[in-house]
């Protein structure tokens, strides 16, 4: 539509015609939940507050209802979970009392999240069950829990483990989504997710919906999808208009401070911190704490009951501050979030929006701070340009400011209590101290203000290293510094974003190999357990027999030893002895002998000497 070709008239009855075809186009929406879906299942959705349907919806719904395979590209917040429900629930048998659908998403939330929405679809169809399985959660109730279940909803991992106790069957599958796939994949689970499609033993529909398509998204959708149909939603309807979004040119060294500077500044109820590793979630953490922030970690390294205890305390406003990665938090659905501050800028522009959605929900308004330094601005650049939105810049709050802002917090809440408690016990100890100190009223509040609140801080100096950079060279022109250092910048955050994506993605690889190895030997230490036993007993039983044996052959065999050397030892004595008799006899006889012939029995005798005949 061209304004500047029109009259006033003219766009008044365009607006009004554009106004029609969107009524109409919502009527006809609605309608399609009439004319195709279960009554029951239209009526849930109506009472849930559907007033349309989602551009997600409207796509995928109808693909689905027709046994077609899909491939939905759409960002956490689109509405696919109802797009792959309620064709879910069309389809599912309720007298049946097998499994007919599997859901897999990445995280516990986020499984329990979903869980919750689908029954709220089949709220008036009895006899549909839905059961979410989940790490962290004892086995054995888990078990109990799938007799007769038709959809079940679960992480990878513990489905593979249920598969191999055979607690879950597939026989009877004729549906299976994979619900935000590139975050299985980022987590390790390619593996497990092609397992699980490929024992499947009958036909079924694949759904899958990722925010983004890798190569690795494509290998699993041309190997376990027939004729799939691409749906897509743009990136620019997950923008929130709710939320006023700042960003702060901060160095990598005064973020901690910053950060502080923000929060004492606002002074926020709830607040959600985004970082990009584990490690700095930690260190966060207890920077905070040694501050006197009540804040608490989430990560995937924490076991998962600190991991309930940590939201559950964030829930109830036990503490105020959560600090999580992007995993991590994935299915937070807390109100009342009035700041988000991504520490680190998001290694994925669509975790921008995913992030600062946590605050302006339900028509409030929130706020989002973002830290970037001098060489990261052309990233918030892309977010704008990407998720057409505006970012503003903004100076961190003076140290004065600070101050100031601390200061009338802390006398606004000491003067509320004047109003509601009995001030008469404290105003005696007040004016002892007065006498006792010789000073007046108003230099003992300043005193006591000061204690309470402390000092003012050390200002904290914006980013400007570009700025610095340009200056340097004196002897080039203007436009050639400008280049030159503008060449250079770039060539540096290139480097520089190269390095933190290496390390973001080593850092993240060994977090989701050590997850899943952990989870491996925790799922096969009982097998193992079983194994090592069962060798032990029937190797037990094995050894003993040879042992026996080897006994009884050594016993055979030492005795025919034994025999053979008393008779080789007899003959040689009968032999030895005889010789000796022998030796002895001819001993005898030899001194028995007299050289001179005078005695008997000689030996031998002289030879007569013959007389010559003359």
């Amino acid at each position: 539509m061209n304004l500047g070709t029109m009259d006033e008239k003219e766009i008044d009855m365009e607006m009004d015609a554009e106004t029609e075809n969107d009524m109409e186009q919502e009527t006809d929406a609605l309608a399609f939940l009439d004319e195709f879906l279960d009554e029951r299942i239209a009526r849930a959705v109506r009472e849930m507050g559907f007033e349309r349907l989602t551009p997600i919806q409207e796509q995928a719904i109808p693909y689905l209802l027709k046994g077609e395979d899909i491939i939905g590209q759409a960002q956490t917040g689109t509405g696919k979970t109802a797009a792959f429900a309620i064709p879910a629930l069309q389809k599912i048998d309720p007298d049946s009392k097998k499994l007919q659908t599997i859901i897999l998403c990445p995280t516990r939330e986020l499984a329990m999240q979903a869980a919750e929405e689908i029954r709220k679809i089949a709220k008036y169809m009895h006899g549909i069950k839905v059961l979410p399985v989940y790490g962290g959660q004892e086995i054995s109730r888990q078990i109990r829990g799938l007799h007769g279940a038709q959809i079940i909803v679960g992480t990878p991992g513990r489905v593979m483990d249920h598969m191999r106790r055979n607690t879950i069957k597939l026989d009877d599958v004729n549906m299976v989504v994979l619900d935000e796939a590139d975050e299985m994949l980022n987590m390790g689970f390619r593996e497990d997710m092609e397992l699980i499609l490929g024992q499947i033993p009958n036909e079924h529909q694949t759904a899958l919906f990722s925010a983004t398509m890798p190569k690795p998204i494509l290998d699993i959708t041309s190997q376990f999808q027939k004729d799939a149909r691409l749906v897509r939603v743009a990136a620019k309807e997950l923008t929130i208009p709710l939320v006023s979004q700042k960003y702060y040119k901060v160095k990598r060294q005064d973020k901690d401070a910053a950060c502080i500077r923000l929060l004492e500044y606002y002074q926020p109820n709830l607040c959600l911190i985004f970082c990009n590793t584990k490690l700095k979630v930690d260190e966060l953490a207890e920077v905070l704490k040694k501050e006197g922030f009540q804040a608490e970690g989430l990560h995937g390294d924490m076991s998962q009951h600190q991991r309930d205890v940590a939201m559950n305390r964030f829930r109830n406003n036990s503490t105020n501050i959560l600090i999580a990665t992007d995993v991590a938090a994935r299915g937070i659905d807390v109100d009342n979030v009035e700041v988000v501050i991504n520490y680190d800028l998001p290694q994925d522009i669509e975790y921008y929006v995913h992030r600062i959605g946590r605050t302006g929900r339900a028509g409030k308004t929130g706020q989002s701070f973002t830290f970037a330094s001098a060489r990261e601005l052309h990233r918030i650049r892309d977010i704008e340009r990407i998720c057409h939105t505006s970012i503003e810049e903004k100076k961190l709050p003076g140290a004065s400011k600070v101050l100031k802002s601390k200061a009338a917090k802390y006398l606004d809440k000491a003067w509320e209590l004047h109003e509601h408690e009995d001030m008469e016990l404290m105003k005696k100890y007040l004016q002892r101290k007065i006498d006792a100190e010789e000073c007046d009223a108003l230099e003992l509040a300043a005193a006591m203000l000061k204690f309470q609140i402390g000092d003012r801080g050390p200002e904290i100096e914006a980013d400007n290293e570009e700025v610095r950079r340009g200056r340097s060279d004196g002897r080039r022109s203007r436009s050639g510094r400008e280049r030159d250092g503008r060449r250079r910048s770039e060539r540096e955050e290139g480097r520089e974003n190269r390095e933190s994506r290496r390390r973001s993605e080593r850092e993240e690889s060994r977090e989701n190999r050590e997850s899943r190895r952990r989870s491996e030997r925790e799922e096969g230490r009982e097998n193992r357990e079983s194994r090592r036993r069962s060798e032990r007993e029937e190797g037990r039983e094995n050894r003993e027999s040879r042992r026996r044996s080897e006994r009884e052959e050594s016993r055979g065999n030492r005795e025919s030893r034994r025999r053979s050397i008393r008779e080789a030892d007899w003959e040689g004595y009968e032999n030895s002895r005889r010789r000796s008799e022998r030796e002895e006899g001819r001993a005898v006889k030899a001194r028995d002998v007299r050289m001179d012939g005078s005695e008997r029995g000689l030996a031998f005798s002289f030879p007569k000497k013959k007389k010559k005949k003359v």
